[in-house]
């Protein structure tokens, strides 16, 4: 059987995704011939580089016009204007991509971004390929453009998320709640003071992760500065070189700095509440990780539906300053028993057996 497993790198929480069902499939499905491909590599250079950069711009230095694009796409009354000239858009700049789905028509299409899966679903409806096509959306909230018809079978995070598919006029039935595929990682043991040890940072002291994605979005410095006395606060910056080096030189008391990471679930592990921007596949790892979040610097749109889903399940609160943030900070510090609370309500929501349960509905 082949599986294509396909994604756009727009955004890191779709690569991720799309990693993760092709590494699980990779070492438990053995029998299967697996295909991982960015569809973007298969679009001219123009759309690539629009795709991805002109996303990486809008987020970071135009949120408010991408706040108006996200609405204006949302938007009822528009939708058969904007569907339709965003089909036309992507069909001409992604002729390679079509070309590939006919030769390759594989049994199976695991898409983790609308846009590939809207180009098969329409292949589908063409009867031009016959795969069976299973979209992953990676957001717990529901933009229109992940609706195609001629989509098999959604996987989604939540009960939230089927909802609004259900409303946006999907079949229930095909709509399967499994949670967001995921490393493997985040589900080791962890013994937190040999852990602390190694990160350099004391095991003893309550332990602030404050993290904002690839960018470095959002007031690092400012709730670094309000934190630090009263907490241990590791602070990735990531991309955001020139707050990387500025926290250096300040040497601040209680303070680990990290430029770029790649071990998350290890600072996660570490810790015993996140500050962090409510990304799909970052609420994902949180919540396997069972840490209280504090949303911060939330992307108008998909992010601001992933926080609606999770409140509506009392996980993750969005303070309106840095004060707050304190208040918030401070109180579960002097309250583990809340965390607690907290944690046992991250349990009934968490989706631990996402990438096996998908692939037993690819098998």
């Amino acid at each position: 059987m082949k599986v294509l497993i396909i994604h756009a790198s727009a955004g890191a929480g779709h690569r991720r995704a799309a990693e993760a069902i092709y590494s699980y499939l990779k070492e438990n499905s053995p029998e299967l011939d697996l295909v991982l491909l960015d569809a973007l590599d298969k679009t001219n250079a123009l759309f690539k580089f629009d795709y991805t950069k002109g996303y990486s711009f809008l987020v970071h230095y135009a949120t408010k016009l991408w706040h108006w694009a996200f609405l204006a796409t949302d938007c009822k009354f528009l939708r058969p204007v904007s569907r339709a000239l965003a089909r036309i858009i992507n069909s001409i700049n992604s002729q390679k991509l079509i070309q590939y789905f006919i030769h390759e028509n594989p049994d199976v299409i695991v898409s983790t971004h609308f846009l590939p899966s809207e180009l098969a679903a329409d292949l589908k409806n063409q009867h031009r390929i016959s795969s069976k096509l299973i979209t992953v959306i990676t957001d717990y909230g529901v933009h229109p453009f992940w609706i195609s018809g001629g989509t098999d079978l959604y996987v989604v995070a939540s009960d939230f998320t089927k909802e609004r598919l259900v409303m946006e006029g999907v079949d229930a039935g095909r709509v399967s709640v499994l949670g967001l595929p995921f490393d493997p990682k985040f589900l080791r043991h962890f013994d937190r003071r040999i852990l602390c040890h190694k990160l350099g940072i004391d095991h003893k002291q309550f332990t602030v992760l404050l993290m904002t994605g690839s960018f470095g979005l959002g007031p690092l410095e400012e709730i670094t500065e309000a934190l630090h006395k009263d907490c241990q606060v590791l602070v990735v910056c990531a991309g955001n070189e020139k707050l990387y080096e500025k926290l250096l030189k300040r040497n601040l008391e209680n303070v680990k700095v990290f430029g770029f990471i790649s071990n998350t679930e290890e600072l996660m592990a570490a810790a015993q509440v996140i500050i962090t921007k409510p990304g799909g596949a970052t609420i994902t790892e949180v919540l396997i990780m069972e840490l209280p979040v504090v949303f911060i610097s939330a992307i108008p749109g998909q992010e601001t539906a992933n926080v609606e889903a999770l409140s509506g399940y009392g996980i993750g609160i969005t303070p309106k300053n840095i004060e707050e943030i304190k208040r918030y900070i401070l109180f579960l510090k002097n309250n583990p028993q809340k965390i607690l609370e907290l944690r046992q309500k991250i349990r009934e929501v968490q989706k631990p057996f996402a990438c096996k349960e998908l692939a037993s509905v690819i098998r």
